[in-house]
């Protein structure tokens, strides 16, 4: 807030207006870049809040823990030790599971995070003391966050496929899969993703083969100021042309 001194009328009033604006542009800087940040605090802070997924890919939980793989999703709840198949009520469908012994409350029930196909689907009794549910999802070639919607979430960056299932994967789903494994590893380290290597390659050939539009890059102003380069062209994402 700009705070005003005694000024004489004329040149005075004139000199006093100049700080004002001075300070009203400061204040305006300091808000923009507060703005600026604010998306980026938000992202550090939802990253804050995912868990450090286990050893399978999901989290354990009080009562049950589950793990995934890119095609599937294993639940091993606990239930009381002696129990025979005859007393479990499992119920499983294509959008949620409930889990539990019967006229009993669920041990495990929820909307599930993703359809999976519930002809698929398979539970066993093992040492009767644990119900193991085996899921295929609907969609495999997705990390699951959470099990169940508005559940705990894992940083599904940390995720990493077991390499026995990889090369059972087809080539393309192998391909899309090893493709956003090594872009998640890029951006770790802030490094070029697979698409920006790509452009670059794509944007130095087009300058090899035109030496006049290279020219004119190089001798640019932006160039001049280190602010150019290939590194700050990128190809038109609708295709064709380039972009600084």
């Amino acid at each position: 807030m700009a705070i005003l001194s005694d000024y004489t009328e004329g040149e005075n009033q004139s000199q006093a207006k100049k700080p004002i604006e001075e300070e009203e542009i400061k204040e305006n800087e300091s808000n923009n870049s507060s703005s600026s940040n604010e998306p980026k605090k938000e992202e550090e802070n939802n990253n804050k809040k995912k868990l450090q997924p286990n050893q399978f890919n999901g989290l354990d939980m009080e009562n049950y823990t589950w793990g995934q793989t890119l095609q599937d999703v294993t639940i091993n709840v606990s239930v009381p030790l002696g129990t025979k198949s005859t007393f479990l009520a499992v119920d499983i469908n294509n959008n949620s599971i409930k889990v539990g012994l019967k006229n009993q409350p669920p041990i495990v029930e929820g909307e599930l995070l993703e359809p999976v196909k519930a002809d698929e689907c398979f539970w066993s009794l093992e040492d009767q003391k644990q119900v193991t549910i085996l899921m295929t999802k609907r969609n495999g070639s997705d990390w699951w966050k959470s099990l169940f919607k508005n559940g705990p979430e894992i940083d599904t960056q940390k995720a990493e496929p077991e390499p026995s299932r990889l090369s059972e994967l087809d080539l393309e789903t192998r391909s899309a899969v090893e493709k956003m494994m090594f872009d998640q590893k890029q951006k770790q380290k802030g490094l070029p993703t697979s698409e920006e290597i790509q452009n670059q390659d794509q944007i130095k050939k087009i300058m090899e083969e035109n030496p006049e539009i290279a020219k004119h890059f190089a001798n640019s102003p932006a160039n001049a100021n280190g602010k150019g380069g290939l590194s700050n062209v990128r190809m038109m994402s609708s295709g064709g042309g380039m972009m600084r």
